[in-house]
């Protein structure tokens, strides 16, 4: 897995339960995602160049310890699919400071040409990218 989130928690991301609240937790996962998707050649410049862009499908969190306001937090993700159309992914989000794993999300994104709406091939070398990153951190 690769490092694709760093941060802290602020007070302000804190709900009436005194722990973070799933919004912050869904925006850390998307930023995450963008790191991930940037590696592999998945940039802003390259969707602003080529009417292109990625679609999140499916989302599936899981929550497993409570975070609260100045816990660190770290995401680390990985491919787990490769498709023609569309990645499937995880992140792994956890403290580093007790190295409790405090959530994770698999998500499935899909490539689109943002002028159709539809769904559109990705280019080769970004499945080869994605592939190669797979077998690197299995």
């Amino acid at each position: 897995m690769i490092e694709t989130y760093r941060g802290v928690v602020y007070p302000h991301q804190i709900d009436h339960m005194q722990h973070m609240n799933v919004q912050w937790y869904t925006a850390r996962f998307d930023e995450a995602t963008w790191h991930l998707m940037s590696r592999v050649g998945i940039t802003a410049t390259y969707m602003d160049e080529n009417d292109r862009g990625m679609a999140a499908v499916e989302q599936t969190t899981k929550y497993k310890a409570e975070v609260k306001s100045g816990d660190l937090l770290v995401i680390k993700s990985e491919f787990l699919e490769v498709k023609d159309k569309a990645l499937r992914f995880l992140h792994l989000m956890y403290n580093p400071e007790t190295d409790q794993e405090v959530a994770t999300s698999e998500l499935v994104g899909v490539h689109i040409d943002t002028i159709t709406r539809k769904s559109c091939p990705f280019e080769p070398e970004m499945k080869e990218n994605c592939r190669t990153l797979m077998h690197a951190t299995t």
